[in-house]
């Protein structure tokens, strides 16, 4: 499904090139769960942007599902990510002047979908049937994050980057999106590439990539 070649991505900073990402390798196998951890500077959220085609590398390439996303233009770079990847953020990045159910039909409207019917069964999945009239402001973090990833799943992505998914949240209400996160990889088959400082959502994955300084230190099965 998803395989990073020797990638790399410089920053310039006052002159001198930063390394944020230094030859990485790994590949992601379909319906697989990955979580990405390492120390806070290691490089995780820049790895998780270039994967999600967010960004692109200063060298090596990704590819999904045996496309060369460095190969893309921005625009079709964007039509890819429309309509095959979904994005869960930490800030949850809902559009505040939408109801919970607008904010979850928006991928589908992207792509000149009909959305309400998917846009209410994905809400009623994560618990929130009665709340699709509420705007953002009217939810609690744990309630929007919910939003977030009724979204994400809503177009039915073939994978999905999730950048501290539960780094907002209390550790109860972390434990319920983690379950549903591994609810809708399990019903759905999405791929789930996480990036988190989160031990708990860490050990439900299938894998757990260790980044230090950049750089793959360790690439650890489960057994979950």
């Amino acid at each position: 499904m998803l395989i990073a070649d020797d990638l790399s991505k410089q920053y310039q900073s006052g002159g001198q090139a930063l390394a944020a990402v230094t030859n990485v390798s790994f590949q992601v196998d379909a319906g697989e769960t990955v979580a990405i951890v390492g120390p806070s500077g290691s490089g995780k959220t820049t790895l998780l942007g270039l994967l999600a085609g967010l960004d692109r590398p200063s060298g090596g390439t990704v590819r999904l599902d045996g496309t060369d996303l460095g190969a893309l233009s921005e625009d079709a770079r964007a039509r890819l990510r429309r309509e095959r990847i979904g994005f869960v953020f930490q800030s949850f990045q809902l559009i505040p002047t939408l109801t919970a159910r607008e904010n979850v039909e928006v991928p589908l409207q992207l792509r000149g979908e009909s959305a309400g019917a998917r846009a209410d069964d994905l809400l009623a999945r994560v618990g929130l049937g009665g709340r699709g009239h509420h705007y953002p402001a009217q939810l609690s973090g744990g309630e929007q994050q919910r939003v977030a990833i009724a979204r994400a799943f809503v177009h039915h992505p073939s994978i999905l980057f999730a950048d501290e998914p539960t780094g907002n949240l209390d550790a109860a209400t972390g434990a319920r999106v983690i379950e549903l996160l591994m609810e809708l990889n399990r019903e759905l088959g999405t791929t789930l590439v996480l990036v988190t400082h989160d031990t708990d959502l860490a050990s439900r994955a299938h894998r757990i990539i260790r980044l230090s300084d950049g750089r793959v230190v360790a690439d650890e099965r489960t057994g979950s």
